[in-house]
C-alpha cells in the first residue's frame, strides 16, 4: 500500500518532527537581560536626578565651580608660565573674574533699585497707559455677548508685584554657597594638573589613559574656547544694546547694556526676558507705546542677527550644538537649579557631546540608512 506523506509524518521515527515549510520561533527583540538593564539604567538615572534636586545647596556650587575652573584653566597654566605660580595665579584670576562681575552688577543694581523703590507709581503709569486696549476688549465683549457668550473678557488688572521678593530670594545665594563656591573655585584651579594627572593614571590599561588625556585636553580646549568666544559676543550684544538705548532716549543705556550682556550667556530665556525688560522700561518712560517699543524692537533684530548668523558661524565652527538638544538641556537644568542651571545648560551640554564622541566612536556599528 503506498504511504501519503501526512501518513509518513505522523509514524516512525519522524514523528513529532515540523514540517519544512514552517516558520521557527524568532528570538525576543529585547531580552530579559537587557530589559532589566535598561530599567536599572533608568532608575540610577532618577536617583541621581532627585539627588542633584535635592542636594542643590551642595552640588550646584561645586559644579558651577567646576565648570568655571576648567572655563579658566587656561589662563593659569599662560600665567604659569610666565612663572608665576599656579595657586597664585588662581587667586588672581578669581580676583579679576569677581572684580568685573561687581562692576556689571553695580552697573545694574542702581537702576533697578531705583525702578524697584517706585514700583507703586510704576504699575499706576502702566495702568494708565494700558486703557489703550479698553475699545479692543470691549469690542471683544460685544463680539462674545453677539455670539451668545455668556462671559465676556474679565477687566484688564496688573499683576501684583508680590513676586518680587520670593524672585530675589530664590536667585540670592546663601553666604555658605558662597564661600563653597569661592573655596572650591580656587582650589580647583590651583590644583587642576595634579587632578588630571590623578585622573588619568586611575586606568591601568594604556589606551584608557590616552582616551581619558583627549577627553580632559578637549573638554579644557572646547570651553575655554566657549568662554572666551561667548563673552565676546555678549559684551558685543550689550555694547550694541546700550547704543540702541541710548539713541533712543532710555534711561540708563549703560546699566541697560550691562543687563543684556548678562542675560545673554542664558540662551533663549535671556534674550527673550531682555526684550521684554525693555518693553516695560520703555511703555513706561515714553508718552506712546510705539515709542516705548522701538528698543526693544531693535534689541530683538539685535539678538536675531547674533543667534542665527554669529553665533551659529563662530561657535559652529568648533563644536556644533543642535538646537534641539540646546532647548531640552536649557528646559532640564532650569527646572533642576534654576538661572544659574540655564547658564550651565550650554557648557554640561558641550561636555556631554565631548564624552559621547569619545566613549561611543563613529567607528561604532551604526543604523543602517534608509
Amino acid at each position: 500500500m503506498r504511504v501519503l506523506p501526512t501518513e509518513r509524518l505522523m509514524s516512525g521515527p519522524d514523528e513529532g518532527t515540523p514540517l519544512p515549510d514552517s516558520h521557527a520561533e524568532l528570538p525576543p527583540v529585547i531580552r530579559r537581560t537587557e530589559f532589566v538593564a535598561f530599567a536599572l539604567a533608568g532608575l540610577l538615572l532618577i536617583a541621581v536626578v532627585a539627588v542633584l534636586y535635592f542636594a542643590k545647596a551642595f552640588f550646584l556650587p561645586v559644579v558651577m565651580a567646576v565648570v568655571a575652573g576648567t572655563m579658566l584653566s587656561p589662563a593659569a597654566t599662560f600665567l604659569e608660565k610666565r612663572r608665576v605660580p599656579r595657586a597664585v595665579g588662581a587667586v588672581l584670576i578669581v580676583a579679576a573674574v569677581s572684580a568685573i562681575v561687581a562692576f556689571i552688577f553695580a552697573l545694574i543694581a542702581s537702576p533697578v533699585m531705583d525702578w524697584s523703590s517706585r514700583l507703586p507709581q510704576l504699575a499706576g503709569q502702566l495702568k494708565d497707559k494700558m486703557h489703550v486696549f479698553d475699545r479692543p476688549l470691549s469690542l471683544w465683549r460685544e463680539l462674545q455677548s453677539m455670539l451668545g457668550g455668556s462671559d465676556g473678557l474679565p477687566n484688564f488688572q496688573l499683576p501684583k508685584i508680590e513676586w518680587v521678593q520670593p524672585t530675589l530670594e530664590f536667585l540670592s545665594p546663601t553666604f555658605a554657597e558662597f564661600l563653597l563656591f569661592f573655596a572650591t573655585l580656587i582650589l580647583f584651579i590651583a590644583s587642576w594638573r595634579d587632578l588630571r594627572r590623578a585622573l588619568i593614571m586611575t586606568f591601568a590599561e594604556r589606551d584608557a589613559r590616552l582616551r581619558t588625556l583627549r577627553i580632559l585636553n578637549e573638554i579644557e580646549v572646547h570651553l575655554g574656547n566657549y568662554l572666551l568666544t561667548v563673552t565676546i559676543i555678549n559684551v558685543g550684544v550689550g555694547i550694541a544694546a546700550g547704543i540702541v538705548c541710548a539713541i533712543t532716549g532710555m534711561p540708563n543705556p549703560a546699566g541697560l547694556g550691562a543687563l543684556a550682556a548678562t542675560l545673554n550667556f542664558i540662551p533663549i530665556i535671556g534674550p527673550v526676558a531682555m526684550f521684554l525688560i525693555l518693553a516695560l522700561v520703555g511703555v513706561l518712560t515714553f508718552p506712546t507705546i510705539g515709542g516705548g517699543l522701538a528698543a526693544a524692537i531693535a534689541f530683538g533684530g539685535i539678538t536675531f542677527l547674533e543667534g542665527h548668523f554669529v553665533t551659529p558661524t563662530i561657535i559652529g565652527r568648533r563644536l556644533a550644538l543642535n538646537a534641539l538638544a540646546v532647548f531640552v538641556a536649557l528646559a532640564f537644568w532650569t527646572w533642576l537649579w534654576g538661572p544659574m542651571g540655564a547658564f550651565l545648560s550650554s557648557p554640561l551640554l558641550i561636555v556631554g557631546l565631548i564624552l559621547k564622541e569619545h566613549l561611543l566612536p563613529e567607528n561604532s556599528p551604526q543604523l543602517p540608512e534608509e
